[in-house]
């Protein structure tokens, strides 16, 4: 599963620490998210999503093989 939290992250201007602190991960969680060798389970994908102030779908890319 693809999703945007790099670009989210970015273009809010927070770090992988600040993220991780805020939803209660660890840094390396983010970045397995990010690079997509980890999929969130739906209660991070929730706090991740409120976050950002935006939807699961808008950060969640689903793929249907």
């Amino acid at each position: 599963m693809n999703n945007k939290i790099k670009d989210l992250r970015k273009e809010h201007g927070v770090t992988q620490e600040d993220l991780a602190n805020a939803v209660g991960v660890t840094r390396q969680t983010v970045i397995s998210l990010e690079n997509g060798k980890y999929n969130a389970s739906l209660q991070l994908a929730y706090k991740i999503a409120k976050y950002f102030s935006t939807t699961i779908e808008e950060i969640f890319i689903f793929e249907e093989n």
